[in-house]
């Protein structure tokens, strides 16, 4: 019933915002954008990265790269081509990376969706609605990698994060690459270079109705040797490759109507054990899974099931020395897919949906997801979503409970946009304890260099009185050279959005930051200077100083990919009230003012063996702080690739001292790019707990296939135990039934 209310509500509200556009009528002009031609063929290459079939001789070539980095606008300094073919079922990309010094070519790691800016790599994007916002990005490596993921909102975030905010990216990060399609690619090398065969299935793309295309397209090419990277559709430097209102176009494709059918069901057995809570070890088994149903040419429904993310990896454990809530991000896969559509707010600081709060308790335990649905697409110009999901009780503790959340955006010219949200949480035992969320949202781009965005939002909790609301002003500019913005945001104290995250609660904050990015032609061995200095300031309603933060940066840059910083930061944090930082030690009420100084650095990254490192010293609160956090990266081939991370806080308060030690160790070796075994050993001194997470995966198209997954936690220091343990086996499979 109530995600009935919240779609009709939507819907109705998007009326209002006047004409819809078609869905492939580019919002803006793109003047002298590159055009690519695709050619139709009756029999479908061999995916097996050779491109000797005779039909690759009949497409048009792509070609003419430019520079994007180090020297913006210059050609290419290895040749690139491309050419595009389809059929009735799929799309097909055949590159050519020729490369005078084939023994150069960095190969990278043989997994699934590992990191391309430190390999040799090939990566396009498809607007596949013409949005000139959104789109499909598909990358490969020498190394046959399959890497794909969803652009939303040219890939755009919040521009002032902290440190901790700039290792994770929430909802409103804008790429998501734990989205995994259904396709296929296929790599081969020889003394002239690389070569990739990529098989597109038009089901794995969203489109609008079948016939003739227009779609926005771009390809990145890096030579990582060089730190170079090339595009096909030249971008300012100050953008990246996310910048899909400045891509090209890909025409001459006749794609199929969408009525695809496809099910993914799986099979699971388990047993764990809580040594805390219980003598005896649960054996479980169960079945469930999703399924993809294309109800119209615009629109997807996805179902769930006895939902189950049993082969996710587990998060990265952070140490918490403030008053507020820590992030993890999102990385189940069915949350991810189109995750964008549903993302309103600051990431990381108030996301108005969170899909995180759905089938995780307050303690982090596992809530069974009954089921529920998504539906997703574009309707009359407007894009649509509607989510709604229901978990299943746990014990006396954590009742039965419904979410749902209804989206619209309207997408307009010069990366503008406009839309709203309703989010809602209901205890389906009691229908009196519920939780609402209302916003609106906009977007507006002034020529090439300034935006300006902003956001008003409500929630409605029974028997909560206060400020209920939330709000939102920021802008950039952003050029070649400069690079500044804003942002003002206040929040209530009684604003609840109890299916989001609010980083902290009832304040107003301001925060400024200007960068001048300098570059140096006599130097080639420098990449650019980013000099920059940023204010931010929280206060309460009563005008109290909570947090404030002066800092100033000047990054180097090499060209090798290397970097070192040297910041000061001015620092104050303003207690109301007592501040347990650690056990036995209470910070009181006051204004603390700090001065800290802070090293980063790390080498090059492409390296067999890299090094980075973050080194704090300074004021802290009542006393001083010194930290230090480390990581040593390893690769050996293709296959093998580790990091050891290390992270030591001494804090000597006059309240009291204490230490914290945080320490992972990640170990991953991959058979093929499809059969892989990962490892995380993580030990976290503050929560006294040391984690072991072990995952084998045999992967299918679109991250199914086999996967066995252990798990243990340890309490440590003078209790020294077991505390949980399990290990799960899962098999799921993708049957498409229409296609």
């Amino acid at each position: 019933m109530l995600i009935r209310y919240t779609a009709i509500t939507l819907l109705g509200a998007a009326c209002t915002f006047g004409p819809a556009l078609s869905a492939q009528t580019a919002p803006n002009d793109l003047g002298d954008r590159p055009i690519a031609q695709g050619v139709v063929i009756d029999r479908a290459p061999v995916i097996d990265g050779r491109l000797d079939e005779e039909a690759w001789g009949t497409a048009p070539t792509i070609s003419d790269f430019v520079q994007h980095e180090p020297f913006e606008g210059r050609p290419a300094t290895e040749r690139t081509e491309l050419r595009v073919l389809y059929d009735a079922a799929a799309l097909y990309i055949g590159a050519w990376m020729f490369d005078s010094d084939s023994s150069g070519v960095v190969v990278g790691e043989t997994r699934r969706d590992a990191e391309l800016s430190e390999t040799d790599a090939l990566i396009i994007v498809f607007d596949t609605y013409l949005d000139r916002q959104n789109g499909f990005v598909f990358g490969t490596t020498p190394a046959g990698i399959e890497y794909d993921g969803q652009v939303i909102n040219e890939g755009r975030g919040s521009f002032d994060r902290t440190r901790q905010q700039r290792q994770q990216r929430g909802s409103g990060g804008g790429f998501y690459l734990n989205w995994d399609g259904s396709w296929d690619v296929a790599t081969s090398t020889d003394e002239g270079g690389w070569y990739a065969e990529f098989r597109i299935p038009f089901s794995t793309l969203r489109y609008g109705s079948g016939g003739p295309q227009v779609w926005g397209m771009n390809v990145s090419r890096q030579i990582r040797r060089r730190n170079e990277q090339d595009f096909w559709a030249p971008i300012a430097r100050q953008h990246d490759f996310y910048r899909v209102s400045e891509a090209g176009t890909l025409q001459g494709i006749e794609a199929p109507s969408r009525r695809s059918v496809a099910l993914t069901p799986y099979v699971l057995s388990s047993a764990h054990r809580n040594y805390v809570a219980s003598l005896e070890t649960d054996l479980d088994a169960e079945v469930g899974g999703d399924a993809k149903l294309g109800l119209a040419p615009n629109l997807t429904l996805d179902l769930t099931y006895n939902t189950d993310f049993a082969q996710v990896e587990v998060d990265e454990q952070q140490i918490n020395l403030t008053r507020f809530r820590l992030f993890f991000p999102e990385k189940r896969p069915f949350f991810l897919e189109n995750a964008g559509t549903f993302s309103v707010g600051t990431p990381q600081a108030v996301e108005l949906f969170f899909s995180r709060r759905i089938g995780i308790g307050g303690e982090g335990e596992q809530v069974p997801i009954l089921g529920g649905g998504r539906l997703t697409g574009k309707a009359g110009g407007l894009t649509l979503g509607v989510l709604d999901i229901q978990t299943e009780r746990v014990g006396s503790e954590i009742a039965p409970t419904n979410y749902a959340v209804g989206r619209v955006i309207r997408e307009l010219p010069n990366r503008s946009r406009i839309g709203g949200v309703v989010v809602s949480r209901l205890n389906t035992d009691a229908t009196d304890d519920y939780n609402l969320t209302y916003a609106v949202d906009g977007r507006l781009g002034l020529g090439e260099a300034i935006n300006f965005e902003g956001y008003l939002a409500r929630t409605e909790t029974p028997g909560l009185d206060g400020r209920e609301h939330a709000a939102n002003f920021s802008g950039t500019y952003v050029t070649r050279d400069w690079n500044g913005g804003f942002s003002y945001r206040e929040v209530g104290e009684a604003f609840n959005p109890e299916a989001g995250f609010l980083e902290r609660t009832a304040y107003r904050y301001f925060t400024a930051r200007l960068e001048r990015n300098v570059r140096l032609a006599s130097a080639p061995w420098l990449r650019q200077l980013r000099p920059h200095a940023t204010f931010r300031s929280y206060y309460d309603f009563e005008g109290f100083n909570e947090t404030r933060l002066m800092h100033v940066d000047f990054p180097v840059e090499l060209s090798n990919g290397a970097s070192v910083s040297v910041q000061t930061n001015w620092t104050r944090e303003g207690l109301n009230e007592d501040f347990e930082i650690e056990d036995g030690v209470v910070v009181p009420p006051g204004t603390y003012d700090n001065t800290e100084v802070e090293l980063q650095f790390n080498t090059n990254q492409s390296a067999p063996l890299s090094v980075g490192a973050e080194m704090v010293v300074g004021g802290f609160l009542s006393g001083t702080y010194r930290s230090v956090l480390g990581t040593i990266a390893a690769r050996s081939g293709t296959a093998f690739a580790g990091a050891l991370r290390l992270g030591y806080d001494n804090v000597d308060l006059a309240e009291g001292s204490f230490e914290n030690v945080l320490a992972g160790l990640r170990l991953a070796y991959s058979f093929t790019p499809r059969i892989f075994l990962q490892s995380l050993v993580q030990y976290n001194s503050q929560n006294d707990d040391l984690s072991g997470n072990v995952r084998f995966g045999w992967l299918n198209t679109a991250g199914t296939g086999l996967f066995l997954v252990y798990n243990e936690v340890q309490q440590t220091g003078a209790l020294s135990r077991v505390q949980d343990r399990a290990f799960v086996i899962k098999y799921t499979q993708q049957f498409r039934l229409v296609r």
